[in-house]
């Protein structure tokens, strides 16, 4: 390992404990409420849309749960506007994740994991929009963590961004339509979610499964064995 390597990956891991603790010192969490959207955003034309998407992208990146951020878009903007914008602020928030961790950390997590490393890309590298999916849609991982994965990793940004930009849209529409105050029974709302969360759930086993045959009769046909689970 080349000093040059070993100082990128400690200054992801020193940044990284710096960031979270600014974070924690000026209360960057409590900043996003309807009291800051009101005072700050409602009302400022496009520097009120930028200033949501830059804080937006920022607090997602930082593992601020991007649910909140969809609330507060749905708040600010109205159900349609708002889950774009939110969709597209937590986007923004993964590809500084993604391109941090591929900047500073690859080559450290290269050197240093390499057989962990081999089986997160035997996971994405081959079918990256459908496996990004599938991890978005699933009630598991975290949205931060998985960023900064997929940037040590070898999967192609194009189609992980893709593959997230999906994943992230059902359950930012949810919340940015509670943030909207649109007039719905709250039974009805709460249905509604719980509709979509098991909708997406189930798409994305459905998805997975998929993608387990497709790759068990491809190494059927060339006499391999599976891959690693």
């Amino acid at each position: 390992m080349t000093w040059r390597v070993l100082l990128k990956g400690l200054l992801m891991l020193a940044s990284l404990a710096l960031l979270g603790l600014l974070a924690s010192h000026f209360k960057f969490s409590e900043m996003l409420s309807q009291h800051w959207i009101d005072s700050e955003v409602r009302g400022k034309g496009w520097n009120g849309d930028f200033l949501y998407l830059a804080v937006g992208a920022l607090a997602t990146g930082m593992s601020f749960p991007r649910q909140v951020v969809a609330f507060l878009g749905g708040y600010a903007f109205g159900f349609v506007p708002g889950t774009a914008l939110s969709v597209l602020a937590t986007l923004i928030g993964c590809k500084l994740d993604f391109y941090y961790a591929r900047w500073l950390g690859r080559g450290f997590v290269q050197r240093r994991f390499p057989h962990r490393l081999a089986k997160l890309d035997a996971l994405l590298h081959h079918h990256p929009l459908t496996m990004t999916l599938v991890i978005r849609l699933l009630p598991v991982g975290h949205n931060t963590s998985t960023n900064l994965l997929a940037g040590v990793s070898s999967v192609r940004a194009l189609p992980f961004f893709a593959g997230s930009a999906l994943g992230y849209l059902p359950q930012n529409l949810v919340f940015a339509l509670a943030g909207s105050g649109v007039n719905l029974d709250p039974t009805l709302r709460l249905t509604l979610a719980t509709v979509l969360f098991v909708i997406s759930s189930l798409l994305g086993i459905g998805l997975y499964r998929r993608h387990r045959q497709a790759l068990a009769g491809v190494n059927d046909e060339n006499g391999q064995p599976d891959a690693p689970r």
